[in-house]
């Protein structure tokens, strides 16, 4: 369970969701026809050693119908390295990965001369990617500024210290994050996101955790087959306390506001999802249509 203040390394708590998603870019990244291609994410996997993560890249059919789940990470992947290409042919020069976990974006995104990508986490998550990285003799496609800093505190000064620049545009992504923060530090985010915004800057986001309860967990599993973390009950690290609608906040305060499901996009990128159990219930097929992936520009 979560408390005030707490942190993680890459294998316990929070840092073992990111752990887990970078075994699915990896699987996917394996697959006969891959959405995505991320090199770096069998490295992080491999240097963890956490056993069921680890027996999942070297046997993926043992994934079985969890698989289902690593097309989702497909998908969510795409759309947010998509955002960012988006906003680099506007001319956008500044990104900033909020919570980027084992992202390597900065590395193999084909990112413009001039780029400065800002990545900000918890300090030993950041340690632990930065000596993978090392290790392997990566070199980062931009201007990579890590900043370990908790989303809670005080992350803009920290930003601001790294020549983050307010008077210019930049891309925000806060992909696979908004359930794991508190409904006050959810809410703060877009209100620093928006204050930190020039016009011309985009945000994108996904949002699939309200309302969302142990049931629905249950049923989740059973449609993968099994936990896709393992023994990890990823509810027991979400928050379900008030929050703002990041769509509608968005709209509200000068931003033009694009939403998406996760069928949509997969249909998009010729992937449609067609293989749903056909047992599966209608409550559970209803809570994965409610997911949203949210995109935004600022234009005032």
């Amino acid at each position: 369970m979560r408390t005030d203040g707490d942190s993680w390394d890459i294998v316990t708590s929070v840092g073992l969701t990111a752990l887990g998603v970078a075994t699915f870019r990896a699987l996917e990244t394996i697959d006969p026809e891959p959405m995505i291609h991320d090199d770096y994410a069998a490295w992080f996997v491999e240097a963890a050693g956490e056993p069921h993560f680890l027996r999942m890249l070297d046997d993926p059919a043992s994934a079985g119908a969890v698989a289902r789940f690593g097309r989702f990470m497909g998908v969510r992947t795409k759309f947010f390295d998509e955002f960012f290409a988006a906003a680099w042919q506007r001319g956008v020069r500044q990104a900033v990965i909020l919570a980027s976990g084992l992202d390597a974006r900065a590395y193999r995104l084909d990112w413009p001369v001039g780029t400065v990508v800002f990545e900000i986490d918890q300090p030993r998550v950041l340690e632990f990617k930065d000596q993978v990285l090392a290790d392997h003799g990566a070199v980062a496609r931009a201007d990579r500024r890590a900043l370990a800093v908790d989303l809670r505190d005080d992350w803009p000064a920290a930003l601001t210290a790294a020549d983050f620049d307010p008077g210019q545009p930049a891309a925000w992504s806060a992909e696979g994050l908004l359930p794991f923060l508190p409904g006050s530090a959810h809410d703060a985010l877009f209100e620093r996101i928006d204050a930190l915004s020039a016009p011309g800057s985009r945000v994108a986001t996904d949002d699939f955790g309200r309302g969302l309860d142990q049931r629905h967990f249950d049923m989740e599993e059973k449609f993968f087959g099994s936990n896709p973390f393992g023994n990890l009950n990823v509810r027991d690290l979400w928050y379900d306390d008030a929050r703002a609608d990041p769509g509608d906040w968005l709209s509200r305060h000068g931003w033009s506001v694009d939403r998406a499901t996760p069928f949509d996009l997969a249909a998009h990128y010729g992937r449609p999802i067609t293989d749903l159990p056909a047992d599966l219930p209608a409550e559970l097929l209803d809570r994965m249509r409610q997911a949203r992936y949210v995109s935004a520009e600022k234009y005032r």
